[in-house]
């Protein structure tokens, strides 16, 4: 049997309020429980505290490699005392039932990538079923674009149906809410340490650079998407809401989680050239269920653009990265009906439509519905490491 999850293995971290409306403060997720780090550094007066006093993980982003490393050692060792029961840490530790969790960091630029061969394939034969499912350029480079900052929104958050033009009738656009909201299962990356404009990212760099990790549902209004998406990339369809997990998984937790990536052809030129380079496929596993329904468990060791390349990529042009950067991998899909990590995908024109365990049956989302996307990983010694749940219930 898989061992279970242990204590010292994830240890991400959150911003939560108690219950009673407390300041926000900046916890760690221990099992059912989560550490208050801001009340324990200032009570045991850490060199670190002022990292927690402004109940955002902002400045521990800012703080770099070095820091990250030092306090994640910090923490086990304060947890390691809990274990051996001694009484001083329990005046520290909430249960998960006595806190709100939030947004964790300030969002700066968020860019969502379309790293999926599966979904790239599948989508691009829905789109243009007379040519080449995948643009031209798709197998050179990891695609993407480029999102609203402001969207970016807590795991928990409500989802209002959007708005916009939804396609044309006798040369005029119809306007109205969309009929086709849809679901993306994606991995994001947080960055920590930014980087200066004109000096790209290399492979090997992404430890220096990205903090950790959270779980995407970058939300879709199809029909909208498809009218305004031609040749541009989509702008209403998305900018709606993007929802992440609440917790952010340190990078290091996924140590044991690397794989070699899917092999590549052609090979990518030199700056995305991973031959040589430390293995950045990362075998998660996820699970989507709609209204408590298990409709999905794509795996994102397929991907086919790690999140090395999307690092190296977004800078080898010039551009910076700033703290707070969030790197969406776009949407996570694997072979087969269970690999689906979108409804466009799962219920595509001639196949039947989706029926959940209350035997209603859903093409799109419904409103009422609430979609949640949960990701695990292989730890140290047969663990399994969770990475945090990303829940959202759509609103009319």
């Amino acid at each position: 049997m898989v061992a279970e999850h242990r204590r010292g293995d994830a240890l991400p971290y959150g911003v939560f309020t108690t219950v009673d409306g407390s300041e926000a403060h900046v916890g760690v997720a221990v099992g059912e429980q989560v550490l208050d780090l801001t009340a324990i550094s200032a009570a045991r007066r850490s060199p670190y505290a002022p990292l927690f006093e402004t109940g955002s993980l902002d400045p521990l982003l800012r703080s770099g490699r070095p820091v990250w490393v030092a306090v994640r050692a910090q923490l086990r060792d304060w947890l390691a005392e809990h274990e051996r029961g001694e009484p001083t840490m329990g005046a520290y530790l909430l249960g998960r039932g006595d806190v709100r969790m939030h947004l964790p960091f300030t969002v700066a630029d968020y860019v969502d990538f379309y790293a999926s061969e599966q979904h790239a394939s599948t989508v691009g034969a829905l789109f243009r079923p007379d040519g080449d499912p995948l643009p031209a350029a798709w197998r050179h480079l990891p695609m993407g674009y480029h999102g609203r900052a402001g969207s970016v929104i807590a795991s928990g958050s409500n989802v209002p149906r959007p708005s916009g033009l939804l396609g044309q009738e006798s040369g005029q656009a119809i306007f109205g809410r969309t009929a086709e909201l849809d679901f993306e299962a994606e991995v994001g990356f947080v960055v920590g340490t930014g980087s200066s404009r004109g000096t790209p990212v290399r492979l090997d760099d992404i430890r220096e650079h990205v903090f950790g990790v959270v779980m995407v549902n970058d939300w879709s209004a199809r029909d909208i998407q498809g009218f305004e998406a031609r040749p541009l990339g989509p702008m209403l369809g998305k900018s709606f809401a993007t929802s992440i997990s609440a917790w952010v998984l340190p990078l290091d937790a996924l140590d044991a989680a690397h794989v070699a990536p899917p092999r590549r052809d052609p090979r990518p030129v030199a700056y995305l050239d991973d031959a040589e380079a430390e293995p950045w496929g990362l075998q998660l596993d996820l699970t989507i269920s709609i209204n408590g329904t298990l409709v999905a468990t794509p795996q994102y060791a397929t991907m086919y653009w790690t999140p090395a390349q999307m690092l190296a990529h977004l800078t080898v042009g010039g551009a910076a990265l700033r703290s707070g950067d969030l790197l969406a991998s776009g949407t996570v899909s694997s072979q087969g009906e269970a690999g689906a990590g979108s409804l466009l995908e799962r219920t595509t024109p001639g196949t039947p439509a989706l029926t959940l365990d209350d035997g209603s049956k859903r093409t799109f989302l419904h409103d009422g519905d609430e979609v949640v996307i949960t990701g695990s990983a292989p730890g140290a010694t047969g663990s399994r490491v969770m990475l945090g749940e990303v829940r959202g219930r759509i609103t009319g």
